[in-house]
C-alpha cells in the first residue's frame, strides 16, 4: 500500500465561518505517493456538500482524511521516549495554546452539541495516547476571588502526532454542558459549564491555557503488537480511543505494527450523536480482521429484555467472547462518564455467575495483571 510523506498531507485552514469554510475546506488537493503515484482529491466539493454540511455538521479534518491510505508520519523522535510525558505544565504556570479549529461533530437531531477542538502546541507540550490535558478557562474563580478558574481535564482523541501529523497539535472531544431552567425551559447561561462553552465558543487564533500532559492509566500498552483492546465508551469518552485506533489504522508507524484486534463499544443517544463515525466505519471496512465496532444508540435500539439499548447490553450481548478474550490477556478500557460504571459492573458480575466464576476475583486479577484500565469523570 501506498504511503503519504507528510509534507504532501492536504492540511485543511481553521473553520470558523461560512467564508473560512469556502476558501479552505473545500479546496481539492492532488496527493502525490511516495512511489510516485497520484490519489485522487480528497477534499469535499463546495456545490454538492455545502447544503448537506450545513444541515447536519461540518465536517472534521480527521474525515476528510478517511479517504486515504496509511500516512507515514514524522517527526519519528516521537517514538523515542520510554515514559510518557507528564505534567510539563503545571496550573501555575500552564502553556499558552492555540485555537486551530472548533467543529460540531454531532447531526442536528443529537440532543446536545459534541464539538472537535485542534489546538496548537507548537510541539511544547508532547503527549501519548490516552493522555489527558487540562484547560484552564479564562476568567475568575467565582469561589476564590482574584484566583484563576481549577484547571479542567479533557482526554486527548488524537495520536501523539496531532491530526496534521507533524506532532504540533492535540484534539479534544468537547460536549457543551448547558443548564436548563426546569420550570421555564428556557437555557440558563449562567449555570451552563465554563470550560466546555468556552471551547466551544473559540474561535481560530484564539489563546488557551493548557497543562499537562497527565494519566497513565489509560496508556495503550505496545510491547505485543498483536494484542486484543476491548474499549467502552459513552459518548466524548470515545476520545482515548480514536486516538488508540488513528495509531493501529491510518498511521504508518515503524516502530508499531499492529496486527492484534482492536474492539470498540460505543454508546451514544441515536445515530446524529455518533462521533467519530466516518473513521471507524473505514478501519471496519479496510481491516475486518482487526477492528470490531459496535454502537449502542439508546433512543433507537432495544435491549433483548426490550428496554433502551445501552453499552452494558452490547457488553452482555457478546459476554462469551469478552470473557474469553480477557481471559487470553486482552486489555479492556472504559472512558465516559461515571454513571457508566455501575451498570457495566453489574452486568459483568452477572455474566460471571453465570459462568459459575466470582466477579471480584477475576475484576481484581484483572487489575493486577494491569488489565483493566478506567477513565471516567
Amino acid at each position: 500500500m501506498a504511503h503519504l510523506a507528510l509534507s504532501q498531507v492536504p492540511v485543511a485552514a481553521p473553520v470558523g465561518s461560512d467564508v473560512s469554510l469556502k476558501k479552505s475546506v473545500f479546496k481539492r488537493h492532488a496527493i502525490s505517493f511516495v512511489d510516485g503515484s497520484r490519489a485522487p482529491s480528497i477534499a469535499l466539493d463546495l456545490k454538492t456538500k455545502s447544503s448537506k454540511l450545513r444541515n447536519r455538521h461540518i465536517v472534521c479534518l480527521s474525515v476528510q482524511q478517511v479517504g486515504i491510505p496509511k500516512l507515514a508520519v514524522s517527526p519519528l523522535g516521537l517514538e523515542d521516549a520510554k515514559e510518557p510525558p507528564l505534567n510539563l505544565y503545571k496550573p501555575k504556570e500552564p502553556y499558552t495554546a492555540t485555537i486551530v479549529s472548533v467543529e460540531r461533530l454531532v447531526g442536528p437531531k443529537s440532543p446536545g452539541e459534541t464539538c472537535h477542538i485542534v489546538i496548537d502546541h507548537g510541539g511544547k507540550v508532547p503527549y501519548w495516547e490516552g493522555q489527558s490535558y487540562g484547560v484552564i478557562p479564562p476568567g475568575e474563580n467565582p469561589k476564590k476571588p482574584g484566583s484563576p478558574h481549577n484547571v479542567r481535564l479533557y482526554s486527548i482523541a488524537s495520536t501523539r502526532y496531532g491530526d496534521s501529523f507533524d506532532g504540533k497539535t492535540a484534539s479534544l472531544c468537547v460536549r457543551r454542558a448547558v443548564y436548563y431552567d426546569p420550570e421555564t425551559g428556557k437555557e440558563d447561561p449562567s449555570k451552563n459549564g465554563i470550560c466546555s462553552n468556552y471551547l466551544c465558543n473559540s474561535k481560530p487564533g484564539d489563546k488557551v491555557k493548557i497543562t499537562g500532559p497527565s494519566g497513565k492509566v489509560m496508556l495503550l500498552p505496545e510491547d505485543d503488537p498483536n494484542a486484543t483492546y476491548i474499549m467502552i465508551a459513552t459518548g466524548t469518552g470515545v476520545a482515548p480511543f480514536r486516538g488508540y485506533l488513528r495509531r493501529m489504522f491510518m498511521e504508518s508507524v515503524p516502530t508499531f505494527k499492529f496486527g492484534g484486534l482492536a474492539w470498540l463499544f460505543l454508546g451514544v443517544a441515536n445515530t446524529d450523536s455518533l462521533l467519530y463515525d466516518d473513521e471507524f466505519t473505514k478501519y471496519l471496512r479496510d481491516y475486518p480482521d482487526n477492528f470490531r465496532y459496535d454502537r449502542a444508540l439508546s433512543r433507537e435500539q432495544k435491549n433483548k429484555s426490550g428496554g433502551k439499548m445501552y453499552v452494558q447490553d452490547k457488553i452482555e450481548e457478546y459476554s462469551d467472547e469478552i470473557f474469553k478474550l480477557l481471559d487470553g490477556g486482552a486489555h479492556i478500557y472504559f472512558c465516559g462518564l461515571k454513571g457508566m460504571m455501575p451498570g457495566i459492573q453489574e452486568t459483568l458480575k452477572k455474566v460471571a455467575m453465570q459462568r459459575g466464576e466470582n466477579w471480584e476475583a477475576k475484576h481484581a486479577q484483572l487489575k493486577k495483571n494491569k488489565q483493566w484500565h478506567v477513565e471516567v469523570y
